[in-house]
C-alpha cells in the first residue's frame, strides 16, 4: 500500500493534537475524558494547553487519547489485530468506512468500563500472568536482587 493511500485512509492525518483535543473536550468535557481515560492531565487543573504539553511528552497517553478520538469520538469500527498493534496515528481505516457521529458517553458507562478492566486485571493476576506494561523498566528485577 502506498503512503498516499495510507494518508487518505487515516482520519488522524492532518489533525493536530491541539485540534483533536479541542474537538473531544468540546464534545465531552474534561470530566468525561478523565473518567474514560484515567489520565491526570484531564483532572488536575485541566486546560487545553497543559494537556497538549503533557500529551506531546507522553507517548502512551497520546496514543490512548488518539485511540479514544478514533473509536469513541469518530465512532470508527475497532481496528483489526494487525492494525491494533500499530500506534493510532499509523493505523489505516478500511476503504468504505466513514467516521460517524460521536458516541454518547456517561459516567455510569465509564464506571462499568473501569470495573471490567479491574476484573480482567485481577483474573490475569490470579492466573499467574503478569500484566504487560509498555515501557516498563526491563532491568528493574535485576537491580532489585543486586546488593547495595
Amino acid at each position: 500500500m502506498s503512503n498516499e493511500i495510507n494518508y487518505k485512509n487515516n482520519p488522524l492525518h492532518g489533525v493536530g493534537l491541539k485540534n483533536l483535543l479541542v474537538e473531544i473536550v468540546d464534545q465531552y468535557g474534561f470530566d468525561i475524558l478523565f473518567a474514560y481515560l484515567n489520565i491526570n492531565c484531564f483532572k488536575i487543573n485541566p486546560s487545553i494547553e497543559s494537556s497538549v504539553k503533557f500529551l506531546k511528552k507522553t507517548d502512551w497517553a497520546r496514543e490512548k487519547v488518539e485511540a479514544f478520538y478514533l473509536y469513541e469520538y469518530k465512532s470508527l469500527p475497532r481496528a483489526s489485530f494487525e492494525q491494533f498493534s500499530l500506534p493510532a496515528r499509523e493505523r489505516v481505516i478500511p476503504e468504505g468506512e466513514t467516521p460517524g457521529a460521536p458516541k454518547k458517553l456517561s459516567f455510569e458507562d465509564a464506571e462499568r468500563l473501569r470495573e471490567k478492566r479491574e476484573n480482567r486485571s485481577a483474573e490475569r493476576e490470579q492466573g499467574g500472568e503478569k500484566p504487560s506494561r509498555k515501557g516498563a523498566d526491563p532491568w528493574a528485577a535485576s537491580r532489585k536482587n543486586k546488593p547495595q
